[in-house]
């Protein structure tokens, strides 16, 4: 008799999906967040305009704690608390508060972000917005949703009529390409919008509202949902070289199959 093949998504001590696991951590982390909006946060500063706030810390030891007490034996990634265990087969990625400078300047536009890997690759994604109670996820193979409304990706054709999203990076000359990139483009595009949350960047093409999103300066954490998203929701993510993006990869574009090709094309050209 054949042996029986390992299903890629395993339940947790208590029997819950990671995808059960995933929405409740983002819950958990995005009450916090809402509780601190608004409100006086300690900040520590990584660098120049990278800063993590008290309520960064907050969210990512809720969401860890979740995570540890349903899956012991999988690895973690995330933001602040750095790597654990990262040579497991599962692996978590872990965004406990993307956009934290819109939330330090109490801007409500920021979100937890989630991610379970297997062998490398996204199975089971969660971008949590408290501020609109909006839950993004995907499960591989099964779709793309919105608050449990199936997703798609724009059905634009044309980047004449299709909104862009970028963000900048943290380092003086990596902005200053970003907004180069960008002034390039603002004619090409019905319009662009700087997110401040790469996270939400990707939620926002996942569902139509942005044709495309672009960056060139991030991390794991801030693309490994929105990998799964895009393409659950029927677009493709891939690296300004060409390739179909990964979570180690530092700069990605998402947008429909039509939108990539016109933009790939735009930029060949610019």
């Amino acid at each position: 008799m054949p042996e029986r093949r390992r299903s890629i998504l395993p339940l947790s001590k208590h029997g819950k999906t990671p995808y059960q696991i995933a929405r409740h951590a983002a819950l958990e982390a995005g009450r916090i967040l809402k509780g601190r909006f608004g409100q006086q946060n300690s900040i520590q500063v990584k660098g120049r305009r990278n800063i993590v706030t008290e309520a960064d810390l907050m969210s990512e030891t809720r969401i860890i704690e979740i995570i540890k007490e349903e899956f012991p034996a999988h690895g973690i990634l995330s933001e602040e608390a750095g790597a654990s265990r990262p040579e497991q087969e599962y692996v978590w990625i872990i965004d406990p508060l993307d956009g934290t400078n819109n939330f330090h300047f109490s801007i409500p536009f920021f979100c937890v972000n989630i991610a379970l890997t297997f062998r490398g690759e996204v199975v089971t994604g969660v971008t949590y917005d408290p501020m609109r109670s909006e839950m993004f996820y995907a499960v591989k193979g099964k779709g793309a949703f919105l608050n449990g409304e199936k997703s798609a990706v724009s059905n634009v054709t044309r980047l004449s009529d299709a909104s862009a999203g970028v963000d900048l990076g943290y380092m003086p000359e990596r902005s200053r390409e970003m907004l180069s990139m960008a002034t390039g483009l603002w004619e090409q595009v019905h319009c662009i919008r700087l997110m401040g949350s790469s996270c939400l960047g990707m939620a926002y093409v996942s569902c139509g509202r942005l044709g495309l999103y672009f960056h060139k300066y991030i991390y794991p954490w801030d693309i490994a949902s929105g990998l799964l998203l895009v393409r659950e929701a029927g677009g493709k993510v891939v690296t300004f070289e060409g390739a179909d993006a990964v979570p180690e990869d530092h700069d990605i574009i998402a947008g429909s199959s039509v939108l990539l090709r016109r933009f790939t094309g735009w930029l060949k050209q610019s």
